[in-house]
């Protein structure tokens, strides 16, 4: 009876807390109206793997009113369970739970591929990774990515190996311009406010990766007063960092002069034992990427010799030189994490779930006889249909 007293009152936190975000997406009210007369997804279920937050339980809803059933699972610690309760009401088969340790997160991605889903909606490229390792490729349809990090796994590791189309959203100018630069940039210093409660104005931030959400956090520090500088090794990412008036170095250049580190990469261990050697004590480390693995976090524990947890996403690390540095949500992505986590912004989510929603309902219709296999850019017709309707919708005109 209290597991159920306990369900209940997640459902109603959780229906709120929806029922706002969804009032603020409209592009996806408009899919969602579509979708209900053209069922693009009947018969066909998709396996999910993705942030498990109030702006995707309405992408979750459009898809299931399209006529698709949802089978899926959270990301790795960011998990919301009021959420989930309340997609589960609705008939959704989701697992997982805020608290999963990885060994049961993976489990969770298991189940997902074991239930041979149609069509994958990946995150990372989980899914993807798990269903050919599985043997079970051959029944998929084809599917989306969201993320840098899984579009650099389809065309590192998976390359040739993944016999169905994947349309990687994070191709699309939309989401490089909206989510990941303004988006990206403003929900990674808010939460830096909100976890850490520091001030941003006057404190040195070193901001590893220039692509577009290194881009954003940047420009958003660099708004509020922030003293940013930069770590990029592509030269022309470098040149351009430099020309917005940051300062560019190495990690291991930067180390001493920096107070704070954020990741925006999408690569493991750019940030490792050499630069974390040369910080100053107090020195905060924090990573965006959607992988926990752009901060070394091994080295670091390597070197401790001890440790305290201060607030639910803050740790303070004793190192054996007497210095001591924070990382922030265990070095997992940080704008999912603390109290309250907010993410990136409805509007910006509008425009990234519906570039999700359209490219899976071409998945649906199209499927591998239309589509080439493995990892390709969003069609520019649908990239061209959402502009439009978003400068519609902000009341701009063309």
């Amino acid at each position: 009876m209290a597991d159920t007293m306990v369900e209940s009152d997640l459902v109603v936190r959780g229906g709120k807390r929806i029922d706002w975000i969804r009032s603020r997406m409209r592009l996806l009210a408009g899919v969602r109206a579509e979708f209900e007369r053209e069922k693009p997804f009947a018969g066909l279920s998709i396996g999910v793997s993705l942030h498990l937050e109030p702006k995707t339980a309405v992408l979750l809803e459009v898809l299931k009113a399209g006529g698709a059933a949802i089978v899926g699972t959270g990301n790795h610690g960011s998990t919301q369970d009021d959420i989930v309760a309340v997609l589960r009401a609705q008939g959704m088969n989701l697992f997982g739970k805020r608290d999963d340790d990885l060994q049961q997160h993976l489990a969770n991605v298991a189940k997902v591929v074991a239930a041979k889903p149609d069509i994958l909606l990946d995150n990372g490229a989980d899914l993807v990774a798990l269903a050919i390792e599985a043997g079970t490729e051959a029944t998929i349809r084809g599917g989306t990515e969201e993320t840098t990090s899984g579009g650099d796994r389809l065309r590192g590791e998976l390359a040739g190996k993944v016999p169905f189309p994947v349309i990687v959203i994070n191709d699309s100018p939309l989401k490089q311009i909206a989510e990941n630069r303004h988006a990206v940039g403003q929900s990674i210093v808010e939460s830096f406010m909100r976890i850490t409660n520091l001030m941003i104005p006057g404190r040195r931030f070193v901001v590893v990766g220039y692509g577009w959400c290194g881009r954003g956090i940047a420009q958003y520090l660099d708004a509020l007063g922030g003293r940013v500088a930069v770590v990029e090794t592509d030269a022309i990412k470098a040149l351009e960092a430099a020309l917005d008036g940051h300062r560019v170095g190495t990690a291991e250049d930067l180390a001493a002069w920096g107070e704070v580190f954020i990741t925006a990469t999408g690569r493991p261990g750019v940030l490792g034992a050499k630069a974390i050697a040369g910080m100053r004590s107090g020195a905060v480390l924090a990573n965006s990427g959607h992988f926990p693995w752009e901060i070394d976090v091994a080295a670091l524990r390597a070197q401790a010799v001890g440790s305290q947890l201060v607030d639910d996403s803050l740790e303070r690390i004793e190192l054996a030189d007497g210095r001591h540095v924070v990382l922030v949500a265990d070095g997992r992505m940080f704008n999912l994490a603390g109290r309250e986590p907010k993410g990136n912004s409805i509007e910006s989510m509008d425009i990234g779930f519906m570039l999700q929603a359209l490219s899976l309902a071409r998945v649906a219709g199209a499927g591998r006889t239309g589509l080439v296999p493995g990892a390709q850019p969003v069609p520019d017709d649908i990239n061209q249909t959402i502009a439009r309707r978003m400068v519609a919708e902000m009341g701009a005109h063309l």
